[in-house]
Order: structure tokens, then C-alpha cells, then sequence
């Protein structure tokens, strides 16, 4: 994983499985928004056997580019690996988002996380040890979900959706 300093300069890397503790530093990750040709989105439950936050709600699918990895590139890997989903019209669309969150066994998120949409062609082939299940939701159901029952989503969907509702427009298949 990239390290970063406050300016989200690189400052080093370590392995994944060293950084997510009660002491996670700030590092370099992505969040994508998948969407179907009728404008829906891809939500997916994280698996029960996460380390953090599982069996929550959240956005399509996360991760982190491996050192020197180009973000599109890393987008692309993940979600073949996560969803077994080809991405087209990458779009970055939350530049600046950042976000720290404690879940409840202690562990921290600590990431500076661009925000992405894209689309998807196909339903996703998830792979188990990272999604549990998965739904096409119209956009306005998830932004009313997120309102009324913020506590099944995950930490970083809570902060991304509101931000996204003003800066997406969607409906009718237009985002």
C-alpha cells in the first residue's frame, strides 16, 4: 500500500495486511460507483470474513493501488478480481474525499480516497471472500436508504452518497 503524508504525497508503501490496525496510517485508496445501462447502481454486502465492517452495505467495490500502479489501471484490476466485472467510462468524480472511521473491533480506515463511477455491461461473479451479496438499486432508492438507515452502509458510503447526490445526476438512465 502507498503511504501518504497530510499533502496525500507518497511517503512509502508496506504490505496491506500491516497497515489496517488501531493505528492505520494515511493511505492512497479508491471507491467506485458501478452502473447498469438503465442507470441503476452495483451495491454489494461486504463478506462476513472482512476485517473491517463485515456484512455492511456499501458502495460497488474498494481498493488500494499497489505502488507505481496507475488508479484507472488499479480500478480495473480490482474489479475484475473483486466482481469479476470488465469497468468502461472511468470517471473520477469526489477528487478530494478523505475519511477516517474506527469499526467496532477497533481497527481504522485512514485513506485518502478519490471517488469513481463507472459502468458495467454484465451482472457482477463476485468473489466470496470479499462480497456476500449483491443488488442493482435506482440511485434515489439508495440515497432514501442511506437517509433513513445510514447504519447497515459502510463508514466512507455514508460520507460519499450525500456527495455524490449533489454532483451526480441520475435518473432515467443519465448520470
Amino acid at each position: 500500500m502507498v503511504l501518504l503524508d497530510e499533502r496525500f504525497d507518497p511517503i512509502g508503501t508496506a504490505p496491506k495486511r500491516t497497515v489496517h490496525d488501531a493505528h492505520t496510517p494515511l493511505h492512497l485508496a479508491f471507491s467506485c460507483y458501478v452502473f447498469d445501462r438503465d442507470g441503476r447502481v452495483l451495491l454489494t454486502r461486504r463478506a462476513i470474513g472482512k476485517k473491517t465492517w463485515p456484512g455492511v452495505w456499501t458502495n460497488s467495490f474498494c481498493g488500494h493501488p499497489g505502488p507505481g500502479e496507475d488508479m484507472a489501471e488499479a480500478i480495473g484490476r480490482r474489479a475484475k478480481q473483486e466482481l469479476g466485472l470488465e469497468v468502461t467510462g472511468l470517471r473520477k468524480v469526489l477528487p478530494d474525499f478523505r475519511y477516517t472511521a474506527t469499526d467496532a473491533g477497533g481497527v481504522v480506515e485512514n485513506e485518502f480516497c478519490p471517488v469513481w463511477v463507472a459502468e458495467a455491461a454484465a451482472d457482477p461473479r463476485p468473489e466470496p471472500d470479499e462480497v456476500c451479496e449483491w443488488r442493482w438499486s435506482a440511485w434515489t432508492d439508495l440515497v432514501e436508504s442511506m437517509s433513513r438507515t445510514p447504519f447497515v452502509f459502510s463508514p466512507w458510503s455514508q460520507l460519499q452518497v450525500p456527495r455524490l447526490a449533489e454532483t451526480l445526476s441520475v435518473g432515467a438512465g443519465q448520470r
